[in-house]
């Protein structure tokens, strides 16, 4: 850890210019967190299942989808703006613990059931498998 001396003389070479610079670049940083990382408002969602595209519906009214996968069927509940899987019936649930997605790109695979939710938009915010 540096001492509070050297960090002390450091700090006695700033001038208020350089300060503002300093703050500037910070707000930027902050301002481009906010600015790039927001998802955007999804308006569809996408139904696969083994691969296929087997239902496309909007998320302007309530709905509910049922989706034969080969362990059985995964019901898919579609509210104003955010869908979900309800019920699966794989064994860990893990599709159905992830609970209402309401940005676009968001993805919910029930992969033993081979089925999946992914909700369209069109600023398609970053997920895991982006990375």
């Amino acid at each position: 850890m540096p001492d509070s001396i050297s960090v002390r003389r450091w700090c006695e070479l700033l001038r208020p210019g350089d300060w503002a610079v300093v703050l500037a670049g910070l707000a930027a940083c902050v301002a481009a967190g906010f600015w790039l990382w927001r998802g955007s408002a999804p308006d569809g969602v996408v139904v696969r299942a083994s691969g296929k595209v087997v239902a496309e519906a909007g998320l302007s009214h309530q709905q509910r989808i049922e989706v034969k996968g080969p362990l059985g069927v995964t019901v898919i509940e579609i509210e104003p703006g955010r869908a979900r899987v309800a019920s699966d019936p794989g064994p860990r649930q893990y599709c159905v613990r992830q609970g209402w997605l309401a940005r676009a790109g968001a993805v919910a695979i029930c992969a033993p059931n081979e089925v999946s939710l992914t909700l369209t938009g069109r600023g398609v915010d970053y997920d895991s498998l982006n990375y």
